[in-house]
């Protein structure tokens, strides 16, 4: 199993801000995690890389349970990528440093470059579609084409599992559309790692995502293959309140019911 969390509450104070959690995530599966602002998500991320430890359950990642793994080691497996990483990398580096300092995980460049780095660098740009911006200047790029270097920078590591943290976030239409025809590419290349796709958009979930996962107020209120949860009756469930699902080729789009 890769993720494998079995009734965890985490409380941080008098807050419970998750509540007995059980989640799943088999090989070969791509998930998607829908919520709201405050629902958890980042909390049970949090708690997938080891950054939280349960008050109750148990969690286990790529076959290793917490409380018996090394979760530094177990780290280097994992990548993920937010908006907020991008406020954090020099803006006068390089694109390809900035995607190559993803092998040690580093703000920055200081570890020797070998040629094989700047191969796996140069063809992880062009499988996300941005080879396009080698040697320029990470702060003369685009949000959308920030994104895609914080992608590859990700893979560098070669991680068994890619968290996309709202990587659409504050992106126009057309360069998400971009950005998601790139992870569909990422998604659909035999050694691609387990991705968790958040959102609180629905239309952003790709039918690349097998799986979603659908949690508010801490507590997941449906999970299981996309299609299945995805539906007006599981989204009104969701939202507490009447929605309709329209399908525009295999994206879903929810607006109020009449």
């Amino acid at each position: 199993m890769i993720i494998d969390i079995q009734h965890v509450t985490w409380r941080n104070g008098p807050l419970t801000l998750l509540k007995d959690v059980s989640w799943q995530v088999a090989p070969g599966e791509h998930w998607a995690l829908l919520g709201l602002n405050g629902s958890g998500k980042t909390t049970l991320l949090n708690l997938v890389n080891g950054y939280f430890w349960p008050s109750e359950g148990t969690v286990s990642v790529l076959g290793h349970r917490f409380g018996e793994v090394d979760l530094r080691a177990l780290r280097k497996e994992i990548g993920w990528v937010s908006t907020s990483l991008q406020e954090k990398l020099y803006a006068s580096d390089r694109t390809q440093n900035i995607v190559i300092s993803g092998k040690h995980a580093t703000i920055g460049l200081y570890d020797h470059v070998s040629e094989a780095d700047i191969d796996t660098a140069r063809s992880l740009m062009e499988t996300l579609g941005c080879a396009h911006l080698w040697d320029r200047e990470f702060r003369t790029c685009s949000q959308g084409e920030k994104q895609k270097l914080l992608i590859a920078r990700a893979l560098m590591a070669k991680p068994r599992i890619l968290i996309l943290d709202e990587p659409c976030n504050g992106l126009d239409l057309f360069s998400r559309e971009r950005l998601l025809a790139s992870i569909k590419d990422l998604a659909e290349r035999p050694d691609a790692p387990t991705l968790i796709y958040v959102t609180h958009h629905t239309e952003e979930i790709l039918p690349a995502f097998t799986h979603a996962l659908l949690i508010r107020g801490g507590e997941v209120v449906r999970s299981g293959r996309t299609e299945e949860v995805l539906t007006s009756d599981g989204l009104s469930e969701f939202f507490e309140s009447p929605v309709a699902v329209d399908k525009h080729g295999e994206r879903v789009y929810v607006r109020v019911a009449d």
